[in-house]
C-alpha cells in the first residue's frame, strides 16, 4: 500500500477572502461544508498551489491576492510529505516591472523552481468547472490531460513552456515575413525536440492508466476509454529519433501555409483527447450529463491510483462539490474508494450530511465567509 501524504498544517495570509486563516489537520480526510460562495474552494484552490502550476483554477496570480491587501497572499503548510516532513511557503512578490512572480521556500530556503514541489507531494483535483470536460473545447482536455502527465513528470510543464515560446517566435517570424533558414531551422529543431517528448509523455501516461484501468475490478463508476488524435496519430511506437526527423520536415514544408494560417498547423498543440465509456462503447460526449460526471470520477480515481503506484505515496486529493449528483448509495462508495487509496482527501459541499458515510475517517470544518469553525 501506498505511503500516506498529508497536511498536518494550512495557513493563508491574503488569499482570495481570507484575511488570515489557520488550520490543525490531524491526517484524516478534510471535510469543508458551508453556504455557495463561503469560500470552500478558494481553501482548495491554496492547497493546490502547493503543486507546479497555476492551481486548480488556472488563477492569474495578482488576482489571488484579497482586494484590499497591502501586498501580496501567502500559503503556508506543514507537510508530512515524500521525503518526510516539511514545511512548504508560496506567494508572489512584486517583479522590477509592473507585473508579480511566484516566489516558494521549502523549510524556509527559497526554492529554484516550483518543480521541487513534486519531491514533497502530488497533488490531484476535480472541480464542477471540469463537468464539461468531454463537450467543450479541445483546449481544456488537454490542459487535462497535461496536469495528469505532471504529477508523474514534474519536467512536462517545462517543456510544454518551453515549447510554446518557441512556437511563438516562430509563428512572429512568419508573420513578419522573415524567412530566414538559419534562424527558423534552429527554432524548428528546438519545437521537433520538446514536441515529440510531450507527445511521448502523454502517450505514455494513457498506456499506464490504460494497463491500470482493466485491472481495477468492479466499481459504481464506469471504465474510461482514452485515445489522441490529432499529431501523428499511430505513430508514437517508432523511435523518438525518426519522429522527431518528421516533424521538423512538416515544420520546414508547412512555413508558407502557416504564415498565411498566422498559426503553427501541426504540432502537439493540436491533439485532442478522446474518450469513450467502455462498457457501453460510445463517446463520453453523447453520454449523459450524469454518466459524463461518472467517468470523470472514474478517471480521477484511476489516475490517483497510478500517481500512488508509481511514486509509492499516495497524492493529496481535492475534491470540490464531489457528492454533489450522487445517490447515497454510489457517495458511500466513493468516500470507500478515496479513503482505499491511503491518502489524505480535501472534499466540499453544502450539506454535511452528504459525507456522513465518511463518519470519523474525516474532520468535519464549516466555512463562512472568511471564518472557519469545527
Amino acid at each position: 500500500m501506498a505511503q500516506k501524504t498529508f497536511l498536518s498544517r494550512l495557513k493563508l495570509t491574503d488569499f482570495r477572502n481570507y484575511t488570515q486563516a489557520s488550520l490543525d489537520l490531524d491526517g484524516r480526510h478534510v471535510v469543508l461544508t458551508g453556504e455557495n460562495g463561503a469560500g470552500k474552494t478558494n481553501l482548495l484552490e491554496a492547497v493546490s498551489f502547493l503543486s507546479p502550476g497555476r492551481g486548480l483554477r488556472r488563477a492569474v496570480l495578482s488576482d489571488v491576492t484579497r482586494v484590499g491587501a497591502a501586498a501580496g497572499f501567502s500559503v503556508f503548510a506543514d507537510v508530512d510529505g515524500m521525503e518526510g516532513e516539511v514545511s512548504l511557503g508560496t506567494g508572489i512578490e512584486a517583479n522590477d516591472g509592473d507585473g508579480v512572480s511566484r516566489k516558494l521556500r521549502i523549510n524556509g530556503t527559497p526554492a529554484k523552481s516550483t518543480e521541487e514541489l513534486s519531491d514533497h507531494l502530488r497533488a490531484l483535483w476535480l472541480t464542477p468547472a471540469m463537468d464539461g470536460l468531454f463537450t467543450g473545447p479541445s483546449a481544456d482536455r488537454r490542459r487535462f490531460l497535461d496536469r495528469l502527465v505532471l504529477s508523474l513528470d514534474a519536467g512536462h510543464g517545462r517543456r510544454a513552456g518551453d515549447f510554446e515560446r518557441a512556437m511563438r517566435s516562430r509563428n512572429r517570424l512568419l508573420s513578419e515575413g522573415r524567412f530566414d533558414p538559419a534562424w527558423l531551422s534552429a527554432i524548428e529543431a528546438q519545437m521537433a525536440g520538446l514536441g515529440i517528448s510531450m507527445a511521448a509523455a502523454r502517450h505514455e501516461m494513457l498506456g499506464l492508466l490504460k494497463t491500470l484501468s482493466a485491472n481495477l475490478g468492479d466499481t459504481p463508476f464506469p471504465t474510461p476509454e482514452l485515445s489522441l488524435e490529432g499529431f501523428l496519430d499511430g505513430a508514437m511506437d517508432r523511435p523518438a529519433a525518426d519522429l522527431e526527423d518528421e516533424y521538423l520536415a512538416m515544420l520546414s514544408s508547412g512555413r508558407g501555409r502557416d504564415a498565411a494560417a498566422g498559426r503553427t498547423l501541426d504540432g502537439p498543440h493540436r491533439v485532442d483527447l478522446t474518450v469513450r465509456h467502455r462498457e457501453k462503447d460510445i463517446e463520453a460526449s453523447r453520454c449523459s450529463t450524469g454518466e459524463q460526471k461518472a467517468l470523470l470520477i472514474g478517471l480521477v480515481l484511476a489516475h490517483a491510483r497510478l500517481t500512488a503506484d508509481m511514486t509509492g505515496h499516495a497524492p493529496i486529493l481535492l475534491l470540490d462539490e464531489i457528492a454533489a449528483h450522487l445517490d447515497e448509495g454510489r457517495r458511500a462508495t466513493l468516500f470507500d474508494l478515496v479513503h482505499g487509496l491511503g491518502g489524505q482527501a480535501f472534499m466540499t459541499g453544502t450539506d454535511r450530511h452528504m459525507f456522513a458515510a465518511l463518519a470519523d475517517r474525516a474532520q468535519f470544518l464549516t466555512v463562512s465567509h472568511g471564518g472557519i469553525t469545527r
